[in-house]
Parts: structure tokens; C-alpha cells; sequence
């Protein structure tokens, strides 16, 4: 049995004091306990402060990017260990926004993945299609390619502690959230795919989330489907209320 999983991305967002008043809005509505796994995803500068305030929670932490190598003259740059060190527990690998904006390429973020694994993070590594592709029927193929890349040489012990998260491009910030037939059509073939490439076993365990738009009145349908695992939540993760509401109405 997978365990749901819903995670909180907040993208280049909060500063350090409404991170820490996030934090005690949804403790104080929530212990988020229970049979699901809940994870925050600040930006660096409010890591710290937000591991601080989750203490004693169940509520984990995820770097939202790392660097290609394990350390070094790279200025600006959050090493796998860094974020380790600081408390996290996941990391977000090949959103969209980094593919797009800071043009990281397939083989780059497999790089990030192996020194995830070598850091004891658990990676959640993002796959999507734009709208041009899916209006050509190619996200399928799209999805594919994505995964044979950034997967490639990684070991079974490794690929236990993955997570895919399927965001379609064109869902990602617009309000145009993927209807959950649309969703639970890719997940079926990411879950295949598995099958097919990773093994019966490990197919049956990775856990598959979905990403784009995701809002308290949209998760429950999309929770409803057999594929989806969980949930990686954008801008509504902002609010902890709306967080709390998404975690609530999906489980």
C-alpha cells in the first residue's frame, strides 16, 4: 500500500517571519497527523527557521533544487549535504520552472539525482508535457523521454526513495488544472512505464503526485483516482489554511 503523500512547494516566496507564522497557523489548526505523509518545501533562506518551528511535528522538509556536484567553487549554489545538514528530508529535482528558465537539461538533473541518493534525500523528480505537446498527442513520448533520461544508472536501492511528480506545464501557476481522467490517463502510463523499466516491485511502491493548479476543490477527484498518490501543491500552499483545506478535503 502506498502512502498519500502532499507537498507544499512555495517556490521563490515567504520571507523568514511569514514562514515561521505559516508553521504555527497550520500546527495550530492541525497536529497533521495520521496516514499521510505531509512535506514543506521553503525556500533556502527559511529553512532553518522552519525546521525550528516543525519540531516535534510529522511534518517533513524538501529543498526545492541542488547542485550538480557535491561541492565546491559554485558560487550560489545548495549542495545534496547542505541540505541534508539542515534538516531536509526530500528534495524537488526537474520542475518545470528549472527546465524552462534555467534551461536544466534531462542529463543534468539525473546528476542531482544520484547525489540525492548518495545524501539520503528522497527525490521527488517532476515530468511534464507543454501544451503544444500534449495538443500533438506526444505526452506519452514527452513523459518517456523524460524518465529514461533523468533515471538512467540509477540502482534499485536508489530508485526506493523516489517520487514522480507529473506537473503538465500548462497547468503549472495558470489555474487549468488537469481533470482527473486527463490525470489518471498519465499516470497509468508513468505506473506502466515502472513496470516496464523499473520492475514489478518497484512499480508497486514508487508513488506518483500530481502537480498544477491543485486547489481544496479539485483534490478530492483527483485523490479519487487509483494512480495518484499524492499531490504537489504550488500556490496554494502559500496559505496554510488552503494547504490544510487541500490535506482535509483529500483524505
Amino acid at each position: 500500500m502506498r502512502r498519500p503523500i502532499v507537498v507544499g512547494n512555495w517556490k521563490m516566496n515567504m520571507l523568514i517571519s511569514s514562514s515561521r507564522k505559516w508553521v504555527e497557523e497550520l500546527l495550530n489548526i492541525s497536529d497533521c497527523a495520521g496516514t499521510i505523509d505531509i512535506v514543506v518545501a521553503p525556500p533556502f533562506t527559511s529553512i532553518s527557521v522552519v525546521r525550528q518551528y516543525l519540531e516535534g511535528s510529522k511534518v517533513l522538509l524538501a529543498g526545492q533544487n541542488l547542485a550538480s556536484i557535491a561541492e565546491g567553487a559554485q558560487t550560489g549554489e545548495i549542495s545534496a549535504n547542505m541540505l541534508k545538514d539542515a534538516g531536509c528530508d526530500y528534495v524537488i529535482l526537474g520542475h518545470s520552472e528549472r527546465r524552462q528558465y534555467q534551461r536544466e537539461s534531462d542529463g543534468l538533473i539525473n546528476k542531482k539525482i544520484f547525489l540525492a541518493c548518495q545524501s539520503g534525500l528522497n527525490v521527488i523528480l517532476c515530468v511534464g508535457e507543454s501544451m503544444g505537446e500534449r495538443n500533438s498527442d506526444k505526452t506519452n513520448d514527452v513523459i518517456e523521454r523524460q524518465l529514461t533520461a533523468c533515471l538512467e544508472g540509477l540502482s534499485e536501492d536508489q530508485l526506493n526513495s523516489l517520487s514522480i511528480a507529473y506537473e503538465p506545464i500548462w497547468a503549472i501557476g495558470t489555474g487549468n488544472t488537469a481533470n482527473p481522467n486527463q490525470v489518471q490517463d498519465v499516470h497509468g502510463f508513468i505506473r506502466s512505464w515502472c513496470e516496464k523499466s523499473l520492475g514489478k516491485s518497484l512499480s508497486r511502491v514508487t508513488r506518483i503526485l500530481y502537480g498544477g493548479s491543485v486547489n481544496s476543490q479539485s483534490s478530492p477527484a483527483l485523490m479519487a483516482q487509483p494512480d495518484v498518490d499524492g499531490l504537489l501543491v504550488g500556490g496554494a500552499s502559500l496559505r496554510s489554511k488552503s494547504f490544510y483545506d487541500i490535506i482535509k478535503s483529500s483524505f
